[in-house]
């Protein structure tokens, strides 16, 4: 019988269970789903990480190739497909709602908005990739795979891609002068210095004014209007996207930052967690 009804009355369904301040899976307004990190799980990266946010899963490896820095900052590496090019595929393997061939308008705004992430936060000094000024640096190349899709993506992708950076070695790499040619030792390798740590919280909008923290994918589909919030371990807010819908008073949305302060504080004791375990 209640199947039926979620079913036919979607919304309706939704509503009878919003009037007790809870939802149909059994967590509160505010409550962001289980949360799990698994680092590490492509071998033939150089770093790596798996993430699932209740059913949504979301895989990112890094490849480190050397290059030339650009002309314009020969004291910099830089990231491919992160800044400015970035690369996240919702392939049909996720969710019935995408299409096989090129990316739709869902990736390509999730691909943008980890880039503006990227940029915006400051993980990295891109200096820290250079290898040479004006001969020699790190290259990044970083590729997100969603596995599953069951909503809030964005949240999902920017921590795979955070932990996959947290995760990442590269090799020692000496520069002759003389011949121009890096010599590449693979047994000796350092970590990325991390130097913010942004995670994304998002939230969705039901019936034009009651807030809930990290949609499913049917309450995306519910939803007035979604927000992403980003802010970093100093409480700094480093980026906000709102894809239209509803709009919020100045007094929602700062409730909404501060949900997103505490929910950065607890990923970051994730993420701290999950790396000490292994090393």
């Amino acid at each position: 019988m209640a199947a039926g009804f979620k079913t036919a009355e979607p919304l309706e369904y939704h509503r009878s269970f919003l009037k007790e301040n809870c939802r149909p899976d059994g967590r509160e307004l505010s409550e962001f789903r289980t949360t799990t990190i698994n680092i590490g799980s492509i071998s033939t990266a150089d770093g790596s990480a798996l993430v699932k946010l209740g059913n949504t899963t979301v895989i990112c490896g890094v490849k480190a190739e050397l290059a030339n820095p650009p002309v314009e900052a020969p004291e910099r590496g830089f990231i491919v497909n992160t800044f400015p090019v970035p690369n996240v595929d919702l392939p049909p393997l996720c969710s019935s709602q995408f299409r096989p061939g090129p990316p739709g308008e869902q990736a390509q705004a999730a691909s943008q908005f980890v880039a503006e992430v990227i940029g915006s936060s400051e993980v990295l000094q891109m200096e820290d990739l250079c290898i040479e000024r004006g001969k020699l640096c790190w290259s990044l190349y970083c590729d997100l795979m969603c596995l599953d899709h069951d909503g809030n993506v964005l949240d999902t992708c920017v921590l795979a891609l955070l932990a996959a950076l947290k995760n990442t070695a590269l090799p020692k790499v000496s520069f002759s002068a003389e011949t121009g040619v890096p010599e590449v030792d693979l047994e000796k390798r350092r970590g990325l210095k991390i130097l913010k740590h942004p995670v994304a919280a998002s939230f969705c909008v039901f019936d034009e004014s009651i807030l809930m923290a990290d949609p499913t994918a049917e309450e995306e589909q519910l939803a007035t209007a979604r927000l992403t919030v980003v802010t970093d371990e100093e409480g700094r807010l480093c980026s906000m996207h709102k894809p239209g819908g509803t709009s919020l008073s100045g007094e929602k949305l700062q409730e909404l930052i501060s949900q997103a302060t505490v929910r950065q504080k607890e990923i970051h004791k994730l993420i701290d967690k999950v790396i000490k375990s292994i090393t």
